[in-house]
């Protein structure tokens, strides 16, 4: 009976949440998928975030949500992700050099991460997501000519959006207005959203009784 009533107000917080949050996109003029406005009420109601910033990576829609610990939406954009659909990393991704990466080896992992502010090898300050496998939300930084990474963020599409080996590319200019404030200073949460199957898979109010 206990389990039940949980599970009942955590539904009805997921409800008011997701209320919330679908106001606060459209007072921001910011689109927000309905699976992103989904999870940020699942961390709302269970405070999963702990009372830090976090991002939502909305995989399917190629777009990044970065939100106040309050759940304040702060901004939202395109990103460019791994080169390779999937929600898992290859299993010894902690030991290979990402350059090494195959082609259908370089995806972005599905799931709850706890960033943390960092540099890369040269010297730029970026989010780690993953530090172990050199994941992690950094500006759109130059590349070889032939990838188009400037106009693949710029395109209203999606499905030319998958280029990188595995990190989170966004614009230099949402970088600095909204990731690098936020997360950029202070440990957070980012949750990857999974392609493969139904968000709530990965992030749903079962997880509630069996983590609380």
């Amino acid at each position: 009976m206990l389990r039940g009533g949980k599970r009942l107000l955590v539904a009805v917080a997921l409800l008011l949440c997701a209320a919330l949050c679908h106001a606060a996109s459209q007072a921001a003029g910011e689109p927000v998928s309905n699976d992103t406005r989904y999870v940020a009420a699942w961390v709302l109601a269970i405070a999963d975030n702990e009372g830090r910033p976090f991002a939502i990576v909305d995989k399917r829609g190629a777009r990044i949500s970065v939100f106040e610990p309050d759940g304040r939406l702060i901004g939202a954009s395109a990103a460019l992700l791994g080169m390779a659909s999937g929600d898992l990393s290859v299993p010894d991704i902690a030991h290979r050099n990402p350059a090494s990466l195959a082609p259908g080896e370089r995806t972005t992992p599905a799931g709850r991460f706890e960033s943390q502010p960092g540099h890369n090898d040269k010297g730029e300050d970026i989010v780690w997501i993953d530090y172990d496998a050199s994941l992690a939300i950094h500006r759109l930084r130059p590349a070889p000519p032939h990838e188009h990474r400037p106009e693949r963020l710029a395109s209203p599409t999606t499905d030319d959006n998958r280029i990188s080996l595995g990190c989170i590319v966004v614009p230099a200019s949402f970088y600095e207005s909204v990731v690098r404030p936020s997360l950029g200073q202070r440990r957070g949460v980012v949750y990857v959203l999974p392609e493969s199957q139904p968000v709530q898979a990965t992030f749903g109010a079962d997880q509630v009784s069996q983590s609380r």
